[in-house]
């Protein structure tokens, strides 16, 4: 369970967080929506430890982030154009990335890359994919370890219709293996039919 606790953030003397509660329940998907620079995309740095709030606290699994723990146990995250190493193939960034935990195996990469369409792309190297190949790769480094807390920034960007099916289908899949995950997106319409509970975020609140 993730829990934020009266949580405010001031950068630059503007708040872009302000007095934030809420609790994030497992097996539950839920979509953050508004317009850019509401405080989402700030938001999902905040609960995956990325930053530190200036008053309040933020607890996953009853531990306090950057006093029990510095980042969620086993969090997948894709914020803020990421960035996979281009001279690599996909198979081989994911196999890199695999080394930090030792979590997957090699049959979980070759399932993730099959999960995201990739799999007769897996061996090429990823500064040829288009963008939407690489969003794609970016979804899979974010469930490949079977994370329990998944964060996904604008995940349909870039994603044509079938991309973005295919990501609706396995957030549905990981919902079921009892993931807590949240969306950000300003397109409320891209949230409407993949979450559960629709949160509306403006000006660094939440609705």
């Amino acid at each position: 369970m993730l829990e934020i606790k009266n949580v405010t953030k001031i950068l630059n003397k503007r708040k872009v967080l302000d007095e934030v509660s809420y609790t994030f329940n497992k097996g539950t998907i839920y979509g953050l929506y508004g317009a850019n620079g509401s405080g989402k995309t700030m938001l999902l740095r905040l609960v995956s430890g990325l930053i530190v709030p200036t008053e309040g606290e933020v607890y996953w699994n009853n531990k306090k982030l950057h006093e029990d723990i510095s980042f969620p146990g086993n969090v997948g995250i894709v914020i803020e154009n990421m960035e996979m190493l281009p001279q690599y193939t996909a198979k081989q960034n994911l196999k890199i990335l695999s080394r930090l935990k030792n979590i997957a195996t090699e049959v979980d990469i070759e399932n993730v890359l099959k999960r995201v369409g990739l799999e007769a792309a897996k061996d090429l190297n990823v500064k040829k994919y288009s963008l939407g190949m690489k969003q794609r790769l970016n979804i899979a480094q974010a469930i490949f370890e079977k994370q329990d807390l998944i964060l996904l920034d604008e995940p349909t960007n870039a994603l044509d219709e079938e991309g973005i099916k295919l990501i609706y289908d396995i957030m549905q899949e990981e919902k079921k293996r009892g993931a807590t995950i949240i969306i950000a997106t300003h397109h409320k319409e891209d949230l409407a039919n993949m979450c559960d509970v629709l949160i509306n975020v403006k000006n660094g609140k939440i609705y």
